[in-house]
């Protein structure tokens, strides 16, 4: 890779039976998600965006995309995405980042923003404990990466907080509420990436951080 500053796009997306009344939602979220990264990627091309998608749910962990460079992104559709059985959020966050921490080892300039979206607790893991989450998380964030966490169907703030995790949104389980929660999300992405280019942290203040100049936002 080259010398510019690289932002790994990292989002771990719930495929469990429960998403299945938002399931359209969903995906055009993410594929919105994208449009907005490319956008960012074509205005600001001295530095190269990747993205990782994984969804998660009882039948096994699935990477779509792996370190993909956004502009070669191609919207996903409803058969790569189809809701069934529970919620192994911890072994699918322990693994995900577990790979993204080795394969980022021999880069310098770089930041991680991961985004978790979820309609319901954890309840299927058998490789991670949320101890051992939380402190992985909490190591990660000495290493420049930012989390965040957005759910419906139980206490978004408590759980989250039990894995070290206090940028949260919490929605609720039809399109529209999901639609809302994501158009939140992606403000406060270029928000990030414009504080990440004047050299801020952001940390905890994810949904809060300063709002960016005018002219940082994606054009058509």
């Amino acid at each position: 890779m080259n010398n510019k500053r690289k932002i790994f796009n990292l989002i771990l997306l719930d495929e469990s039976g429960s998403m299945h009344s938002i399931k359209q939602a969903t995906i055009e979220g993410f594929n919105e998600t994208a449009q907005t990264i490319k956008a960012i990627q074509q205005q600001h091309p001295e530095e190269d965006h990747y993205i990782t998608l994984v969804t998660f749910n009882g039948m096994g962990i699935k990477t779509l995309l792996s370190n993909q460079p956004v502009m070669e992104l191609a919207e996903i559709e409803a058969k790569h995405y189809s809701p069934n059985a529970n919620t192994p959020l911890y072994d699918a966050m322990g693994v995900t980042f577990q790979r993204l921490r080795y394969q980022l080892d021999l880069i310098k300039n770089y930041r991680v923003l991961v985004s978790i979206f979820t309609d319901g607790v954890e309840n299927a893991s058998k490789e991670f404990t949320g101890e051992a989450i939380k402190r992985l998380v909490e190591e990660l964030k000495s290493e420049q990466w930012t989390f965040t966490y957005i759910g419906a169907n139980h206490d978004v703030q408590k759980f989250a907080s039990q894995i070290s995790i206090h940028n949260t949104i919490t929605f609720k389980s039809n399109a529209e509420s999901v639609q809302h929660s994501l158009l939140q999300e992606r403000n406060a992405r270029m928000r990030y990436y414009q504080n990440v280019r004047e050299n801020k942290q952001v940390g905890e203040n994810y949904f809060t951080v300063t709002p960016p100049h005018k002219d940082s936002q994606p054009k058509d």
